[in-house]
């Protein structure tokens, strides 16, 4: 795609597929929820006191959520990189570290429930392969941009093509930081792919998987303060950027959708602690067995609301 380097826009669109508050919230509130299940899980687990199932899987269907938008919104602020500013990308970004804390927060506390089964267990390698490879290359990005001082305007992929304007005031805070988060990634991925597969650990890896799981929770609590910081939706954007357009806080449904299927997830774990997603014997075949023992097509079995009391009259004919 061609795109002009040359020219310095006056102003820059807003973008709230991206940074829309409904998007930042929806990251904040999954990686705030994981952090609370896991340190509970892990806490539960050095007192031997029970194994939490429930709050397992509510754990690992916030996680699946998380990473799975954290590779997609990276993906997408990739594709646009010949329009997008950095303003927008360095959002992803911090976004994409929110979804990696969650993800490791999530290994720490589930590792055993992904070694029982092999095909989990691969499943979360491939996500944890893509989502550093795609945290890395934007890392990259991020890094070129901060060392070439680019224009805040400009798309971020002109990064590659334009001269340097000289370093700015914070150069030397922001290229440290660049670097020692990419650098983390890489130490981090191949300690959880060790941590992942490990057969057998030293007695002394519960004190190291609370230690991490504070880093961890340092990760968010910093990644989670910038976006805030930084965002139209919650703080103060850079005025150099000029940010024209509809307020990246303005609430519309597709701010609310990321917010409402956080809700998901917990009536999964609702109908699983009912019941409500048992499947019937295997021995039964549906096509011979009758639905209705008894002959009424209008009589069923029906649990009564212990609230109300038995409503089985209204289910008969």
């Amino acid at each position: 795609m061609a795109f002009n380097c040359s020219y310095i826009p006056e102003s820059t669109q807003t973008d709230a597929g991206v940074a829309g508050s409904g998007t930042l919230l929806s990251f904040i509130i999954t990686n705030f929820v994981s952090f609370l299940l896991s340190g509970a899980i892990i806490l539960l687990g050095l007192r031997k006191s029970t194994s939490a199932p429930i709050s397992r899987k509510l754990l690992q269907s916030f996680s699946d959520q998380q990473i799975l938008t954290g590779i997609g919104i990276q993906s997408v602020g990739l594709a646009k990189m010949h329009t997008m500013v950095p303003y927008h990308f360095f959002i992803i970004w911090l976004l994409s570290l929110l979804s990696t804390a969650t993800n490791l927060a999530t290994l720490l506390a589930l590792v055993n429930d992904f070694k029982r089964d092999w095909v989990l267990r691969w499943i979360r390698q491939i996500f944890m392969l893509v989502n550093m490879f795609l945290g890395i290359l934007s890392g990259v990005f991020i890094l070129q941009t901060v060392l070439k001082n680019l224009e805040p305007r400009l798309p971020i992929a002109c990064v590659w093509e334009v001269e340097s304007r000289g370093k700015s005031s914070n150069a030397a805070m922001s290229i440290a930081g660049t670097i020692a988060v990419i650098a983390g990634q890489v130490i981090v991925f191949t300690l959880s792919t060790w941590y992942l597969h490990a057969r057998t650990y030293p007695k002394w890896m519960k004190s190291v998987q609370v230690m991490c799981l504070v880093l961890l929770l340092a990760m968010g609590v910093g990644a989670t303060i910038r976006v805030v910081m930084e965002s139209q939706a919650f703080g103060s954007p850079p005025a150099s950027i000029n940010l024209q357009g509809p307020s990246e806080g303005n609430w519309s449904f597709g701010q609310l959708l990321p917010l409402l299927l956080l809700a998901l997830p917990i009536i999964s774990t609702v109908e699983i602690m009912r019941g409500e997603t048992r499947t019937p014997p295997s021995k039964v075949d549906d096509d011979s067995v009758p639905l209705f023992p008894n002959g009424n097509d209008m009589e069923f079995q029906y649990q009564p609301n212990p609230l109300v009391g038995s409503q089985n009259s209204l289910f008969r004919k």
